[in-house]
């Protein structure tokens, strides 16, 4: 056996030039590898994206309050490429980003920047809404199937394909224009979903304490315990399940049914709302005096009193409330034919906040019901008919009335109180509430206001009539 201590030392030191000449080459290889896949990981994966690096200046700077951040990066794709074609399985890569972004659009949200193989989304911005925690999640579990269906494509191949990890975390952002549908984002949420990612575990969902608190009502959550972060302490980790059964297609957690997606469209509404009410606010004609703001709110309110005692479902509340919503917006535009101008705004808005076209059609119908004479065809047009009307049986119903004979008189609709006081007789007389709820409310009160108009009108006719003998 021959030992160290008998190896010639200028042979020694032969083979370790040779050693070393073999493993410099072999790392020339690798880094010439490494630099070819970063090349076409940046070729791919930013293609009509914006880097961080980029020189543009932003056009505006907006901070958000509530944004949720989804960061998601690739694990084992370097190792991949190392025993199976490289180019392919870049081209992979791009079909998973290709696929994120179709995900990611259906729920509004903003594809922020992608470096190599880690990429991350937005929801919240631009435009601020209620469900971009919920949005963030429901896009996250359709990634993660997606990469499930290919995992499983390449085991049947016999070939490996890499992992996923995601981070999500609700919180503060600043978000720079850099030109259109093009943002690039910092501070609290960007860095706490990327130690979210960095935190959790292949093929795992990994939430923030702050996003679970938003989304614990939909989907089932596992406690992960606490991480360390940087001026923040100990924040809670969860890990994401699936659906909560209720909100899922035969309580298997796996797929959202129709009752989740209605209760997202409810939050959603919140959103609509918010921006319909503040352009009525702003549009309105002032020459308005009862088809104010204040009217549509009431509407709204009164439809989803009347619904919830007539019964009706969720998604038909949502209808009714969409429809209250919009029936008098068309005056923003127009006085005459508010209500189909109030249709074209419907449809205008709603596709954007994601109704559906037969949800959509439903709602224009509700709209139109509301023209005068009131005359509805089925039971939720019933229900808006007495929403739109309810103040003929409330206690203000005296100056609600006075109001809208001064719009009218100030439209050329009427020409004097008189007339007026004669119309609401006759129109009071053949009006009725049409949902048995609305006339235990309404009823009484109605015929009250009638009499009182009857009293007003003899005691007017008196007046005139005693003048008229004097005279």
């Amino acid at each position: 056996m021959v030992t160290k201590q008998e190896i010639d030392p200028a042979e020694e030191n032969l083979m370790l030039r040779k050693q070393i000449q073999e493993l410099s080459e072999k790392n020339r290889e690798l880094n010439k590898q490494l630099a070819t896949m970063r090349m076409l990981l940046e070729k791919k994966g930013n293609r009509g994206i914006h880097s961080s690096s980029s020189t543009n200046k932003p056009n505006k700077s907006m901070r958000y309050m509530i944004a949720t951040v989804l960061y998601v990066n690739a694990y084992g794709f370097s190792d991949i490429t190392k025993t199976q074609n490289a180019d392919g399985m870049v081209d992979e890569l791009d079909r998973v980003f290709y696929h994120f972004e179709l995900i990611a659009n259906r729920y509004n949200l903003v594809k922020i920047k992608t470096i190599g193989d880690s990429f991350m989304f937005v929801g919240g911005i631009p435009e601020r809404n209620r469900t971009n925690p919920i949005e963030i999640v429901k896009a996250a579990l359709d990634m993660l199937e997606f990469i499930d269906r290919l995992q499983a494509e390449y085991a049947k191949l016999g070939k490996d394909f890499w992992e996923i990890r995601m981070g999500i975390h609700t919180g503060t952002l600043t978000a720079d224009a850099v030109s259109k549908k093009v943002y690039e984002v910092k501070g609290e949420a960007v860095n706490i979903a990327a130690r979210m990612a960095s935190s959790g575990e292949n093929g795992l969902i990994n939430i923030s304490g702050d996003t679970y608190e938003f989304v614990k009502d939909y989907f089932r959550c596992l406690y992960r315990g606490k991480m360390p972060i940087k001026y923040k302490g100990q924040i809670d980790m969860f890990q994401v399940k699936g659906y909560r059964p209720e909100y899922s297609i035969h309580g298997t957690g796996v797929k959202a049914n129709e009752r989740f997606n209605i209760q997202l469209a409810l939050i959603r509404y919140d959103d609509l709302d918010e921006q319909i009410l503040d352009r009525l606010e702003r549009d309105l004609p002032k020459n308005l005096y009862y088809h104010t703001l204040k009217h549509t709110i009431d509407v709204c309110i009164e439809v989803e009193i009347i619904g919830r005692g007539e019964g009706i479902t969720d998604e038909e509340l949502l209808l009714l409330k969409t429809a209250a919503l919009f029936h008098d917006s068309g005056f923003m535009i127009g006085y005459n034919k508010h209500e189909e101008l109030g249709v074209s705004l419907a449809k205008e808005y709603l596709p954007k906040f994601q109704y559906s076209e037969k949800q959509i059609e439903q709602i224009c119908e509700l709209i139109m019901a509301t023209k005068m004479p009131p005359t509805p065809k089925n039971r939720l047009e019933e229900i808006i008919c007495d929403a739109d009307l309810d103040y003929l049986g409330r206690k203000d119903f005296l100056p609600v009335s006075n109001m809208l004979f001064r719009e009218l008189f100030e439209h050329d609709k009427i020409s004097s109180l008189e007339e007026w006081n004669q119309l609401q007789i006759k129109f009071l007389e053949n009006h009725q509430y049409f949902t048995e709820t609305a006339k235990r409310m309404r009823d009484v009160n109605k015929l009250m206001q009638l009499d009182n108009i009857r009293n007003q009108l003899d005691c007017n006719n008196t007046i005139k009539q005693n003048n008229e003998d004097q005279n």
